[in-house]
């Protein structure tokens, strides 16, 4: 599960499974010692996680105290126990968003001045892969060809005082028709830009960390593939 909590990457493993190389500075068992905003530093892998450790994590991680965490891997001792609490601190709102592509150049969309990827909510009925095309049609005004899937991603938010959990499918698109393009300036999309691999590295320097992981899967999938 790739959750961002407060725009905090946390990866929540299945038993065996391990963070990547090089990811962490320090380990932890949940079984063993005590879970403290202070040992949240940096790169963080902590081990043996139950329900009562992840209540305790979301409140380090929501507390207005500034933490120094960059990232949170955990190991679930029942990932499936682990993940159905998770989101039953929430309200759910399902969502599907499309990462662009046109011959070199990507989409991206500056929005509440970030740059961010097309994406919006499921409607009744819809499946992911019909949100995710609608969406990007709608707040761009192209029109595109569906490609794979390229990752979930699960990011909180707070909306009216309510703790709000956004499930997004995102998927790969070819480009067919921008000659109309515009922003929607009802969904506060201030401009569209088609970018460069090296653009899109600066641009993601004043983005969302749900984004950064988006086409780090997207980028990591063409090197398998080259």
């Amino acid at each position: 599960m790739n959750l961002f909590v407060n725009d905090i990457p946390i990866r929540i493993l299945h038993v065996g499974e391990m963070p990547p190389t090089g990811h962490i500075n320090y380990e932890l068992s949940a079984s063993a010692e005590p879970i403290t905003k202070a040992r949240l530093f940096h790169h963080v892998w902590i081990h043996d996680v139950g329900i009562s450790d992840m209540d305790l994590i979301l409140d380090l991680l929501n507390s207005k105290v500034p933490t120094n965490l960059f990232s949170l891997h955990l190991s679930a001792i029942d990932y499936d126990a682990l993940k159905l609490f998770i989101l039953s601190k929430f309200k759910v709102i399902k969502a599907g968003g499309g990462l662009v592509k046109k011959k070199d150049k990507l989409l991206m969309i500056y929005r509440m001045k970030k740059w961010d990827l097309p994406k919006g909510k499921k409607e009744s009925g819809e499946r992911y892969k019909e949100t995710a095309v609608r969406e990007v049609e709608e707040e761009c005004n192209v029109k595109v060809k569906l490609g794979k899937k390229i990752c979930t991603t699960w990011h909180t938010y707070t909306m009216n005082k309510n703790s709000m959990l956004k499930r997004t499918k995102w998927y790969e698109m070819e480009l067919l028709d921008d000659s109309k393009s515009k922003p929607s300036l009802e969904e506060d999309i201030e401009e569209l830009r088609w970018m460069t691999q090296k653009e899109v590295y600066h641009a993601l320097e004043n983005s969302y960390k749900s984004i950064h992981f988006v086409f780090e899967q997207y980028y990591s999938r063409k090197e398998r593939i080259a």
